[in-house]
Formats: C-alpha cells, structure tokens, sequence
C-alpha cells in the first residue's frame, strides 16, 4: 500500500468509548512505530487538557494544555497541529492516530490537521451496534452527563453521535455480543455508503506488512482497520457530503424491523402546517435529515436535521434555481453537479428531500402527515406572490 510522504495522521473517534479505545488499541498493535495522540478533556474544570501520547508500550508523553476562552475544545485545536508537527519532526513515527474525546466530532478536527499542512489518511467512528439506537435516543444534553466540550455547549447526545457516525467513511464496529439483527441493520441503513471494518482483537503477533517498509515473506498483511486508516481522506469532499444540498442521504430499505423512508415531492409545505405537525415528524423516526422548501420563502433551502426526539432546522443560503447565471460560477462544482442531476424544468433544484430510519417505522402514517403538509392544489395554484403571504410560523424558530 502507497504511503504518503511526511507522517500519517488517522483520526480515532465516537461516543462509544469502549469501542473507540479497542480500535485504537487495534491500531497500535497493527502498525509497528504508530502512537496514539489523545486530548483529555474532562479535566477542563481544572482549567487545562491533559495531553497523552503513548504507543504499544505506555504513555510516552504527557502534558497540559491551558483552555483558550474557556473552552476545552478550543485548546484541543490549538494544541493538536502542533503535537502532530513535533510528531513529524522528531522522526520515528510511522502513523500518528488521534484518539478523540468521547464528544468532540471528526470533521473540526480533520479541517484543523489538514489546515495545518499535515496529511489526514483516514477518518474512522467506532461504534458499538447494541448502543447506536439508545445514543440516538438520547436527547440528553452532553454537559448534563459531563460530555461538553465547552462551557457554551447546548449540543445533546443524539446530534453529536449522529455527525460522528455519518461524518466518517469508515466504521470500526465492536463486536458486540448483545447487538442483533434489528442493531446491525439500523447502522447499516443510517450510514449505507460507510465502510465497516470489524475491530477484533489486539494483541501480539507476527510482525505486519505496514507498507512503511520493504516487506519480507515473514510478514503477514496489514489488517482491514490498518487499510482503512491508511486507505487516504478528502476533507473538502467529506464536508459537501454533508452540505444538505448535496449529501448522500440513504436510500429506501426495509430489512431486519428497520425502515427507510425517502419522501422527495415538488411542491412547497405550508408553512403553518408544516409547523404544527413538526413534533409529530421529529418523534417518527430515530433519525431523520434533509432538505426542504416552504412556500413563504421559496428562494431559501432549509436544513432537517433531527434525532433524540429534538429537531434543527437553519438556513442553508439560497436554491441554486434562485440565483442569476452569474453567480453559480462561485458554487462549488459539487454542488452544481447535484443540482443537476434533481433538476426540474419548472422549480429547478428546489425540492422535497427528507429521510426518515427507524426500527418500527410507520411508513403509511408518516406519509400521510407530510403530504398533509404541502400546499392543497389551490393554494399552490395561487402563485408565488400568495405563497409568500402565509404566516410566516417558522420565523420565531429560525430566530428572524
């Protein structure tokens, strides 16, 4: 396997501590001259982050960080580029892998290493199947279990594992005596396009093909978790797919007691009713996220993004249908490239694209009440100019 120059970097992260810290261990038992760079952040009340850098052996290094504004994951940012750049220097490391706290997400931190010149190879959640439907039940907020990274943190359980599950292409999954099949498919539906890659165990053995060094006939290959973390990672590509205007949202599927449902229409919601059945739409589903279109601002698309039984919902700037010719020049080409394969000659990329997975789900009934949401054939008959003078109910929500 092709290496690239410098240090490696994989990024190590989840909710599911037991679970992260079995692939770190997997890690550093599968590539010879690899450490673990992990940021302590529970111990921010004191005031500072402990720092930790150990391989196979033991702690190799310890240290303090000072927060930066009274923020443990702002110190985590500052300190990180630079521990991975001494790393480097000094020579002698193979892979670096960045062990996350339990509710810091990937995607900050793969923009920070990547920003800072150094080389991410690969981003991996660990996860445990028997805990993904109760994290995502979870509308606890992190600071109430000491999870916040930071004194301003309103995020909960469910989001936060939600993003460090689909943000990664690459699952570690434990292997989890009480997991079933109804588990099992839940992850598979919620992330489809992931690569999951069992942990096994950790442990001596005969030396590894790491792809670092001129292999011998003695060594055996590297191990699938190894692959994955050296298998190369493109930030800009990562974050497109979660923009909601072009995210690679799941497919339909029904298997195992789990469902997916795709609702994509071509016609604006109502926004009072829409407003009114948004608890019932949120509780649905373990999770649910897309986009959508409401009459009384068509030329806006919004962001769905629910689970633990708590919603989102922001602005994600104009559809691409309401900009003039010239400023699509200044969209990013994926974005264009997924525009145009929904395009509409009536509406153009403005749509209905919301997905709903959960064990049990009640596809009819779900149905029903987003349909129940769009505008009723007169009203979409009425035009434009009459969409934009219904209540505008989701203002206070959006905070305008």
């Amino acid at each position: 396997m092709a290496v690239p120059p410098g240090l490696p970097v994989v990024i190590v992260g989840g909710l599911h501590a037991d679970a992260r810290r079995a692939a770190v261990a997997r890690l550093l038992a599968d590539v010879p001259g690899s450490v673990v760079l992990h940021h302590d952040l529970a111990t921010a009340a004191a005031g500072t982050v402990v720092r930790t850098i150990r391989d196979a052996s033991g702690i190799l290094d310890a240290g303090e960080a000072p927060l930066v504004n009274d923020c443990a994951c702002c110190a985590l940012r500052e300190d990180l580029v630079p521990e991975l750049e001494r790393l480097r220097d000094a020579g002698g490391t193979r892979l670096a892998v960045v062990e996350l706290w339990d509710s810091v997400e990937p995607k900050a931190m793969a923009e920070v290493v990547t920003a800072g010149g150094l080389t991410v190879t690969g981003v991996i959640t660990a996860v445990d199947p028997a805990l993904v439907l109760p994290y995502l039940g979870n509308g606890d907020d992190l600071a109430d279990g000491g999870l916040a990274a930071a004194a301003t943190d309103q995020r909960t359980v469910a989001d936060t594992f939600a993003r460090q599950l689909e943000y990664a292409p690459v699952l570690a999954v434990a292997d989890s005596p009480e997991a079933d099949d109804e588990d099992r498919e839940l992850l598979a539906q919620l992330h489809p396009t992931a690569r999951q890659v069992p942990i096994g165990r950790a442990g001596p053995g005969d030396p590894v093909d790491d792809g670092l060094t001129v292999p011998t006939p003695r060594l055996r290959p590297l191990s699938p978790l190894a692959r994955a973390a050296l298998a190369g990672f493109d930030v800009e590509a990562a974050a497109a797919a979660q923009h909601p205007a072009c995210a690679l949202l799941p497919a339909e599927a029904d298997a195992h007691g789990v469902s997916t449902l795709v609702w994509n229409r071509r016609r604006p919601f109502h926004p009072e009713r829409l407003y009114a059945a948004l608890e019932d739409l949120t509780c649905a589903a373990a999770r649910s996220r897309g986009r959508f279109w409401l009459a009384d601002k068509p030329d806006t698309l919004f962001h769905w993004d629910a689970a633990g039984g708590a919603l989102c919902v922001e602005s994600a700037g104009p559809w691409l249908a309401s900009l003039p010719d010239a400023a699509w020049e200044m969209v990013p080409p994926v974005r264009r490239a997924a525009a145009a394969l929904d395009w509409d000659a009536e509406h153009g990329d403005r749509c209905q694209h919301l997905v709903f997975t959960s064990p049990g789900l009640d596809r009819d009934g779900l149905e029903r009440l987003l349909e129940s949401c769009l505008l009723t054939d007169a009203e979409y008959a009425a035009g434009r100019d009459a969409w934009q003078r219904l209540p505008h109910a989701f203002d206070t929500l959006l905070e305008v």
